[in-house]
């Protein structure tokens, strides 16, 4: 759902992990994109598909809410990229 709601917005997700309680991303977007827009996508779209096939998952979540309304974001330089994925894909094994 998250590599459909990217192709519909014109972004790239590099690399995705989950743990139990967060999203780990690495995006490429163009300079156009507006990153809450983005973040809105992602959170709005899942939410919405999971309380509409899960309608008992609202009852047992904080306040109703799936998404925390915080996020982290920060850039990436070609020099950076390699280290921001391998740190992304370390959260898979918990390393």
């Amino acid at each position: 759902m998250i590599y459909g709601i990217a192709d519909k917005h014109e972004f790239r997700i590099i690399v995705m992990e989950c743990n139990e309680d967060h999203v780990h991303l690495l995006i490429d977007c163009s300079p156009q994109h507006y990153i809450p827009n983005i973040v809105k996508a992602l959170k709005g779209n899942t939410a919405r598909f999971l309380f509409k096939e899960h309608p008992q998952l609202k009852k047992r979540l904080w306040g109703g809410h799936l998404w925390n309304p915080s996020y982290f974001v920060a850039t990436v330089s070609e020099n950076t990229e390699a280290q921001i994925k391998q740190y992304i894909e370390s959260q898979k094994s918990g390393e």
